[in-house]
């Protein structure tokens, strides 16, 4: 016996840095399980923490919960059901303070004290659709043939409603079979069960490592559930667009919680206390194969082999390519040193530590790891356990002087030169002097500004007033003659064209009445057509205006020329435009 306990304690994995002890290695553990099936548990309140892992069996038979104390097996039980995830979680405040172990199984949560069973909480009946409902009742009542159920079921199943575990194993039948399964249970009682994908805690009211812990959990119709620790009631029920597969909670259920649900359609969603549903979330590329939370930010391993960091707000942080498919995803936190990072198992048999995207460590195992946990294990704080593909037991254990340099191991990333210091000058006495003026006289500089910037908002007011009652602007604020001036001036003189556009804005009513006159200096320029009449204005249409301009003058200065749009009998035109006219070119002598 100790010749092959020395056998499964000397196998040693290549460590280049040196930073690890390799306490025990079992290749012949016989564990089938997954990350989200184990967890560290007190569980007999003697200050050793044990390992408790869910076995999954062949998936149809020998699943069990199974109790590591250091490298050998303490107790197992039998599970009836296979196991999607096991939490430890305190529950009461009797002494000595003793965690439960919850272990999702099915649509039941199995509750072991002391590893002995203490309670069963089996998830709600759903509703189930009245169409089908009343389907078997006409079988029962012998209204309708075996034939005619199947393919009124069919045509249900087609439709997308969500049919009971009966009637989906009756369209699965052989037609020879269906008969003799409609007879045996057509009279029991329709149900639809749903059951349990994942599972996490929840502090109920305090943050301390022992208090009350709610237990959380996702179900396959797309549910969140917050079950109280004490009754075994449901005190929050959530939905999410689709079947959540991984959960990381924080938070306080009395105050305030957030719950991370990553989805089987490849998107994050995230819950908040109040909630009742979510619809929007964090899309991925590529499926999730897991997901871990560090600080604040989440991290999420996928199928095309990336690991990706995303903030809880939904702005993705960063994406590392890692060198082979992602097996295993854990946190490694190291309370004692303030440190946090995570750790990645490959298909390769090499296991990745990041910090942030840094790899800061990295390691060889025998065989291929499938689930990955980092806590304290017996009395060792800094434990790595790890179960292999091929069902052996590795445990590590991190050295006390140990510590993690991200020293360009990671390849790419920003260059060393930008965590150079700048050389900021130095503060200069003008800056200093303006400083202290600031914060000696803000109250007086404030009151200056606010003074300016209203006088500056009257005098912009008094100016777009004074031009609506002069009519200065190029269009009509009128109801009834709503029109649009444009003027244009061709030539070099001293001989100009100009052209005057205008236009009808109104939706439907033609304008009729309206003239076009001038105002200028009779010293520098003469108008030919000092006086135009304009036909009737149609809505939408551009009508154009021409009059040759002479500059009169030889002194080489030019002046505006203002162009009114008048209503007949009245004298306040609706609107006009100031043309600023160029300096004449002289006249050439023939």
């Amino acid at each position: 016996m100790t010749a092959q306990k020395d056998k499964k304690t000397a196998t040693s994995s290549q460590d280049g840095d040196g930073k690890w002890l390799d306490a025990f290695y079992d290749p012949v553990a016989n564990l089938y399980t997954f990350t989200q099936c184990m967890c560290f548990g007190d569980i007999h309140a003697d200050g050793e923490l044990k390992l408790v892992v869910a076995h999954l069996g062949t998936s149809s038979k020998d699943m069990k919960l199974k109790v590591f104390k250091g490298g050998n097996l303490m107790t197992e039980n039998t599970l009836i059901d296979l196991p999607t995830g096991v939490v430890s979680f305190y529950m009461d405040q009797n002494m000595p303070r003793t965690p439960a172990i919850a272990v999702a199984s099915g649509p039941h949560i199995f509750v072991y004290k002391n590893m002995r069973p203490y309670f069963k909480f089996t998830l709600p009946v759903l509703e189930v659709n009245a169409v089908e409902e009343d389907l078997w009742r006409q079988a029962r009542e012998e209204k309708i043939d075996i034939g005619v159920l199947h393919e009124m079921i069919e045509e249900l199943r087609q439709q997308g409603i969500e049919l009971t575990p009966r009637s989906i194993k009756f369209l699965t039948l052989d037609p020879r079979e269906m008969e003799a399964f409609a007879q045996i249970h057509k009279y029991g009682t329709l149900k639809r069960q749903t059951v349990i994908t994942c599972i996490a805690t929840l502090n109920k009211s305090m943050a301390e490592d022992d208090a009350i812990s709610c237990l959380v959990i996702g179900t396959e119709a797309n549910l969140i559930y917050v079950l109280d620790p004490e009754a075994f009631t449901i005190l929050a029920t959530m939905r999410v667009p689709s079947v959540p597969v991984f959960m990381s909670v924080n938070g306080l259920f009395d105050v305030e919680f957030r719950i991370i649900v990553t989805c089987r359609n490849g998107t994050i969603y995230t819950l908040k206390r109040g909630m009742d549903s979510v619809s929007s979330g964090i899309e991925l590329n590529s499926q999730p194969l897991a997901m871990s939370r560090v600080g604040k930010h989440m991290i999420v391993g996928c199928m095309d082999n990336t690991l990706r960091s995303y903030t809880t707000k939904g702005k993705k942080h960063w994406s590392i390519k890692l060198q082979s498919d992602i097996t295993a995803v854990g946190v490694m936190d190291h309370k004692q040193q303030g440190f946090k990072a995570t750790v990645i198992g490959l298909a390769d048999k090499t296991v990745c530590i990041y910090r942030d995207k840094f790899l800061i460590n990295k390691f060889t195992t025998p065989d291929v790891v499938k689930a990955i946990l980092f806590g304290r294990f017996g009395r060792e704080d800094g434990s790595l356990v790890m179960v292999m593909k091929g069902g052996g037991l590795l445990v590590k254990i991190l050295k006390r002087t140990a510590t993690f340099e991200d020293k360009g191991i990671q390849k790419g990333g920003p260059p060393s030169v930008q965590t150079l210091k700048l050389d900021v000058p130095k503060k200069t006495k003008l800056f200093v002097d303006q400083t202290i003026r600031e914060r000696e006289h803000g109250i007086v500089m404030h009151r200056q500004f606010m003074h300016d910037l209203q006088r500056l908002r009257l005098n912009a007011a008094k100016s777009y007033a004074e031009s609506l009652m002069k009519s200065e602007n190029p269009i009509s604020n009128s109801h009834t003659e709503p029109l649009k001036l444009n003027a244009v001036v061709n030539g070099i003189g001293p001989t100009f064209k100009l052209k005057i556009n205008l236009q009808n804005t109104s939706q439907s009513d033609p304008v009729i009445d309206m003239c076009i006159g001038f105002s200028y200096e009779s010293s520098l320029y003469n108008i030919h057509r000092k006086h135009i009449l304009c036909p009737m204005l149609v809505p939408g249409v551009m009508y154009t205006f021409e009059t040759l301009v002479d500059c009169i003058s030889d002194k080489g200065i030019s002046d505006t020329i203002k162009v009114f749009v008048l209503k007949r009998d009245k004298s306040i035109p609706l609107i006009s435009a100031n043309i600023n006219m160029p300096v004449s070119e002289p006249a050439l002598v023939a």
